[in-house]
C-alpha cells in the first residue's frame, strides 16, 4: 500500500488512517466483522484531526496551504462550477499553463473564472511551472477579464501561487509591467469581482488576480507579500528562521481577517481541505453565490468606488516632513 504524502504533524492521523485501511482490507478478505473496532478508530481519527488543526502555528498553516493533496483550481472547477470552457493564450506571445481560465456557470449563472494552477507530479509541475505564471499568464488573465466586462459577466479569480515566475525570460517579457497593468485594470472593471485564496497567496503574483470587490480565503490558506523563507533570508540571513518570519508576517486567515485584508474566512473540514475536497467545494460555492448576489445588487459605479476605497483603507502609514 503506497503511503500518501503527509505533513510531520499529521503523522498520528496517518497512522490511525492506515490502521483503518488495514482493518477494512482484512474484513474484505476474510469476511470478519470489524465494525466496532472501525467505529473506535474513526472516533479517534476525528478527535486527532480536530485537536491538531485547532492548534496550528503560522508555519504549520503555511505547510497546510502547500499540501500536495490540497485541491487546486481545476479541482474546484469540477466541483463548484459547471459547463467550464477553457480559453487559451494572451494573443501576443503564447499560452501559460500556470493560469487557467474560461467561461463557466455558477448556480446556473455565467461567470468568467481565472485561477493559478499547480501540478500533482513532476511532469504536471513542469507544465504548470509550479503554479508560477509568466507575464503572458497575467496578460491572458486580463484578456479574459476584459472579455467578461464586454459581456457584463462577473469574474471569479482563484489564487494559489508561491509568486510570479522570476526567471530572466519572464523579466525580459515584462513581468512587472504585466502585474502592474492587471492591478490598474482590475480596479477599473465595472463587473462584480470576487477572489478566493485557495492555498498560497504569494506577493504580486497573487495580487495580480486579487484586486476585487470581495476577497475570500480558505481557513488554512495564507496570503503574504513574501514567503516565510524569503522573508527570513532577507531579515535574518537564513531561511532557518522561517518560523519566526511566518509569525511576523501575519499571513494566516484569522490575522488577515482582523487586519481587514480579507472579507471572509471560509471554514475547512477537520483535517483541512485536502482531507475532504467535496465539503470544501460546497462551502466555497455557498460563499461565492452569497457574495455575488450581494454585489449584483449594487450599481457598477458604486461597486468600483467601494473597491477603490477598500484597498485605500488597507494598512497604516504616517506622513513626515
Amino acid at each position: 500500500m503506497a503511503t500518501k504524502p503527509h505533513l510531520e504533524f499529521e503523522r498520528d492521523m496517518v497512522e490511525v488512517q492506515e490502521q483503518i485501511e488495514k482493518l477494512l482490507d482484512i474484513a474484505e478478505r476474510k469476511g470478519i466483522d470489524v465494525s466496532s473496532e472501525l467505529a473506535e478508530l474513526r472516533r479517534k481519527l476525528e478527535v486527532l484531526r480536530e485537536e491538531t488543526y485547532q492548534n496550528l502555528t503560522p508555519i504549520d498553516q503555511v505547510q497546510v496551504a502547500r499540501h500536495p493533496r490540497r485541491p487546486y483550481t481545476l479541482d474546484y472547477l469540477e466541483r463548484v462550477f459547471t459547463d467550464f470552457i477553457e480559453l487559451h493564450g494572451d494573443r501576443s506571445y503564447r499560452d501559460d499553463a500556470a493560469i487557467v481560465g474560461g467561461w463557466a456557470r455558477l448556480d446556473g449563472q455565467p461567470v468568467m473564472v481565472v485561477g493559478h494552477q499547480k501540478g500533482r507530479d513532476m511532469k504536471e509541475n513542469l507544465l504548470r511551472n509550479f503554479g508560477m505564471p509568466h507575464p503572458e499568464g497575467y496578460r491572458k488573465a486580463l484578456r479574459l477579464m476584459r472579455m467578461a466586462e464586454k459581456f457584463g459577466r462577473p469574474v471569479v479569480t482563484l489564487i494559489d501561487t508561491p509568486g510570479a515566475y522570476p526567471g530572466i525570460g519572464a523579466e525580459k517579457r515584462g513581468q512587472a509591467e504585466a502585474i502592474a497593468t492587471n492591478l490598474r485594470e482590475m480596479a477599473r472593471l465595472k463587473v462584480p469581482l470576487i477572489s478566493v485564496v485557495l492555498g498560497e497567496g504569494g506577493s504580486g503574483g497573487a495580487l495580480a488576480l486579487g484586486v476585487t470587490d470581495r476577497i475570500l480565503i480558505l481557513e488554512h490558506a495564507v496570503y503574504s507579500v513574501i514567503s516565510p523563507e524569503g522573508c527570513a533570508a532577507i531579515l535574518w540571513r537564513s531561511a532557518e528562521h522561517r518560523d519566526k518570519a511566518a509569525a511576523a508576517l501575519k499571513l494566516t486567515s484569522s490575522n488577515l481577517k482582523k487586519l481587514g485584508v480579507v472579507d471572509e474566512v471560509i471554514p475547512e473540514p477537520p483535517g483541512g481541505a485536502h482531507a475532504d475536497w467535496d465539503t470544501t467545494a460546497h462551502r466555497l460555492k455557498d460563499a461565492l453565490i452569497r457574495h455575488l448576489t450581494e454585489l449584483r445588487s449594487l450599481d457598477a459605479e458604486e461597486r468600483r468606488k467601494a473597491r477603490w476605497d477598500k484597498f485605500g483603507q488597507m494598512g497604516a502609514w504616517t506622513e513626515g516632513h
